[in-house]
């Protein structure tokens, strides 16, 4: 996610170096969307690489998904450090992308296969923050090689990410596949052998056992009542009512939100946005998007303790109000500065920047890493990795659409282009509100089992929907579940009593021992 983070941010500090404009023929107001495709169409390259992990995803297994999409990625990225031309950058671009997009598409749900459920949340915003620590690092680097001039300012930033790049092909097949993908496909004892090293315990073990049986009858039930994609599109819903269009709906629905929350009209044009709107120069410029993603990083260390305390809901619903203020207030600052006397003028346009500021605060904090989470968790396992890579389609796809309209709407449109996101980011709190259902304090296998129940449309009114901590009748089904499987001879007696017993002291509590579950 570092080298996702890097990758991303690294462009917006090249399309504003005078090396790189001259060289490609980009300089000039008339260029300006010529200038926004070759930046955008990287998103149409992640969209198809996404959209490739429908299949590769679940054929390749998680390891060797990542493995080819970092490959790519290498691929697309000599092509753009070597292009001399804007076709050439393009193809860069696009290659580079569609590898892009196979890792985003698969990391998360990966991440989500792998970890407790109390870790769950925690570790996919932990994947963002190193992603907003990438786009901080690119900030940075872009900005300190401005001071160099010449091909050497734009060129080696790219070539910078292949520290990135090296580190995924040192350390990712040392890192173990998912149990859940492993039992999808048959292997059951592989995937008993990682549950058990991940918990620190034997495969004989009470609750091992019962996580794997849990798995296995998911699976064995979408296997029999999951849909071709084909029937999917004509709407046919199967036998067992798994409610699978909702579900891949909401999952890509988070992503969508994501990008109409307007956070790349900042984060690949931020420098871009302070030379237009706020009229600053451009080394200022881009030090001020230097020291803002310093402040995107820090703050959204608070989604760490706090992604499943708060829950998904409030995080999003919180978030996005925020962000609307945000924006409310950058549209009105930047509408007066330019109606107002010259040295009026910069004082009002600089007063934004600490909404521009504010603004990735908020975001950092709620909607950086939970669209991301989302799609892993809301989804079922037959169609998680589906679901992922479809929400991670959306992502790029409205990542497009707002990279590609950013340059022409600030000049034509001007302030009132803000008001555009400000509008989407108001919409945003009821819809969350109305239809998402919580999935914080719940295992994968609980969230199946809401949704074989059929909950309604609108989710809010109730309780265990979108409660935060796991509902009462999930936690008693486990809990039978792990004392009928301590009934089979197990190797690891000691281990299995002392769960249960962590269990029903969490019960009488009134909370679910998040360490007790994957």
């Amino acid at each position: 996610m570092t080298l996702f983070g890097y990758d991303q941010g690294v462009f917006g500090g090249v399309v504003v170096t005078q090396d790189y404009l001259d060289t490609m023929n980009l300089d000039g107001p008339e260029h300006a969307s010529l200038l926004g495709t070759v930046t955008a169409i990287y998103d149409i390259g992640c969209f198809f690489g996404a959209v490739a992990a429908f299949s590769l995803g679940e054929m390749l297994g998680r390891k060797k998904t990542i493995l080819l999409g970092t490959t790519t990625m290498s691929i697309g990225a000599i092509l753009q450090i070597t292009a001399y031309g804007v076709p050439q950058m393009i193809v860069g671009r696009i290659v580079a992308g569609i590898g892009n997009g196979l890792n985003t598409a698969t990391a998360p749900v990966w991440q989500a296969e792998t970890s407790k459920a109390a870790w769950r949340g925690k570790l996919v915003v932990v994947e963002m923050i190193l992603n907003i620590a990438g786009f901080s690092l690119s900030n940075w680097v872009t900005y300190g090689f401005s001071f160099v001039g010449g091909p050497v300012s734009w060129r080696m930033p790219l070539v910078l990410q292949f520290i990135f790049i090296f580190v995924l092909f040192a350390t990712v097949p040392w890192l173990p596949e998912s149990p859940r993908w492993l039992i999808a496909h048959g292997r059951i004892d592989q995937a008993e052998q990682i549950i058990a090293d991940l918990e620190a315990t034997t495969v004989d073990d009470a609750w091992v056992i019962t996580e794997s049986k849990e798995i296995q009858w998911a699976a064995e039930f979408e296997r029999e009542n999951g849909m071709s994609w084909m029937d999917l599109l004509k709407g046919k819903t199967g036998q067992g009512n798994t409610c699978t269009i909702r579900r891949l709906l909401l999952g890509a629905g988070t992503q969508a939100m994501q990008q109409l929350a307007g956070i790349n009209v900042t984060s690949y044009y931020l420098p871009t946005v302070l030379i237009e709107s706020v009229k600053l120069d451009n080394s200022l410029a881009r030090l001020l998007a230097a020291c803002n993603s310093v402040s995107y990083l820090l703050f959204s260390l608070i989604g760490i303790p706090n992604v499943e305390r708060w829950g998904r809901r409030k995080m999003m619903m919180y978030a996005a109000a925020g962000q609307c203020f945000c924006y409310l207030m950058i549209t009105i600052l930047i509408r007066y500065s330019e109606i107002l006397d010259e040295v009026a003028s910069k004082k009002v346009a600089s007063a934004s920047i600490a909404f521009f500021f504010l603004y990735y605060i908020f975001f950092g904090i709620g909607w950086q890493g939970v669209p991301w989470l989302y799609p892993t968790e809301i989804n079922s396992l037959a169609y998680r990795t589906k679901g992922a890579a479809l929400g991670t389609a959306t992502n790029w796809i409205f990542n497009f659409m707002v990279v590609e309209v950013t340059p022409i709407g600030i000049q034509s449109l001007q302030w009132r282009f803000y008001i555009i996101w400000t509008i989407f980011n108001a919409a945003f709190v009821p819809i969350v509100y109305l239809f998402y259902p919580e999935t914080a304090d719940r295992t994968l296998e609980d969230i199946d089992r809401m949704f074989r129940d059929d909950p309604k449309i609108f989710v809010f009114r109730d309780k265990d929907a979108i409660s935060e901590k796991r509902p009462l009748k999930y936690v008693e089904h486990y809990e039978t579940q792990v004392r009928r499987n301590s009934s089979i001879i197990s190797g690891n007696p000691e281990a299995a009593q002392k769960r249960l017993a962590s269990m029903a002291k969490a019960n009488e509590e009134g909370g679910w021992s998040h360490a007790e579950k994957v």
